[in-house]
């Protein structure tokens, strides 16, 4: 019976500017190794990512697919083929850990259920270490992915993210296309009560990590400039 590969989940770095040997454990480095074949959101960073962390891996031996959000749902097949050939395969995100916020869960679901077995390897996840840092619940929280762009539907979201957080003790992050970071800033600090809670989580593990908790009524005295930034918003009505 042939033996069938697994599906490896790689995390990466949180930014360009991370050095991958001292956010990632060896055994990335060892997996990165003997797996040829990947699933990527962007090849030319995956391929930076690769020579970063093992420069010995001969590019030319490399097999890549793209996973992003052009990608046709038809195509998953195709990505774990060389697992029931007898391959191993490596997921990896544009960022962080592959699966969380972002398009890899699909392919990983599909895996479940053709019986490919799932590895996932540690490595830096931008949304546990954003909660660790802001002195927030957590025992519990809720992660909400992007606030809606349409300025009425996003005060409607701040506010009921607010609500949930005081009503269930439940710290709720969200995030924003950094070149909307600062607009964000504004309409919390315009939104939501002076007392609730906000940790700005920015460019975390990288060399111009900022991370802070303050009330909003706080905020409003010291405004960040994160535009094209990479970030994670914390609230918690306490």
């Amino acid at each position: 019976m042939k033996t069938i590969g697994k599906l490896y989940l790689l995390p990466v770095p949180l930014g360009p500017d991370a050095n991958p040997k001292e956010v990632l454990p060896e055994t990335v480095e060892r997996s990165v190794e003997f797996i040829d074949h990947y699933i990527v959101e962007n090849e030319k960073t995956a391929r930076r990512f690769i020579k970063a962390i093992l420069p010995t891996k001969k590019q030319p031996d490399l097999k890549l697919s793209v996973l992003n959000k052009r990608t046709e749902a038809h195509e998953y097949d195709d990505f774990l083929k060389p697992c029931f050939e007898g391959f191993n395969v490596g997921l990896m995100s544009e960022a962080g850990c592959p699966g969380v916020a972002d398009p890899g869960a699909a392919v990983v679901k599909l895996a479940h259920e053709k019986g490919i077995q799932v590895v996932p390897l540690v490595g830096p996840s931008s949304i546990l270490l954003a909660m660790m840092t802001s002195g927030m619940n957590g025992q519990s929280f809720a992660f909400n992915g992007y606030l809606p762009i349409d300025k009425g539907e996003k005060k409607n979201a701040l506010k009921n993210y607010e609500r949930l957080s005081n009503e269930k003790s439940q710290s709720q992050l969200f995030i924003e296309t950094p070149y909307r970071n600062n607009k964000l800033i504004e309409d919390i600090l315009q939104i939501l009560q002076p007392s609730t809670h906000l940790c700005i989580a920015c460019d975390i593990t990288l060399p111009t990590e900022y991370i802070k908790t303050k009330t909003v009524a706080q905020w409003k005295k010291e405004k960040p400039d994160l535009h094209n930034r990479p970030s994670i918003f914390i609230i918690h009505k306490f």
